[in-house]
């Protein structure tokens, strides 16, 4: 049932990704999440609002760095800082093996996406017509 459920949720994913909003990506990523980590509503009811903190702080640091032009070891430093900040955090409110499975599943949700994204280029270069 659960190997239904994710192909179900990576087949509508590919719709979905088309439409290149960010909001639907997002949710996605939380769905997926949700799905890896099969919260209890208490730990959830702690967990999403810290995530949202976090999910943030990597967008700003992302935005910052486009904006000074960081190096991309700079940016990578950055976002590691983040992420160490937060994985303390996370263990305040999670057992550690759903920490650990959290940011498993956050970089497995990054590979789909890119991977969709590739794909959906390629096929969108093989329809066009060579131009002389």
């Amino acid at each position: 049932m659960k190997r239904f459920l994710l192909c179900s949720f990576l087949f509508l994913a590919g719709f979905t990704i088309r439409a290149q909003n960010g909001n639907r990506l997002e949710a996605l990523k939380i769905a997926y999440i949700t799905n890896k980590l099969n919260l209890s509503p208490e730990e959830a009811q702690k967990f999403w609002p810290l995530y949202n903190q976090y999910s943030l702080e990597l967008k700003l640091a992302r935005l910052k760095a486009m904006n000074n032009k960081s190096s991309e070891i700079e940016l990578d430093e950055s976002l590691l800082n983040i992420r160490k900040k937060y994985s303390a955090q996370f263990n305040q409110v999670l057992p550690p093996a759903k920490v650990d499975t959290f940011f498993k599943s956050e970089k497995e949700f990054g590979h789909f996406v890119e991977k969709e994204m590739e794909r959906r280029q390629l096929r969108q270069q093989l329809r066009q017509p060579n131009n002389p």
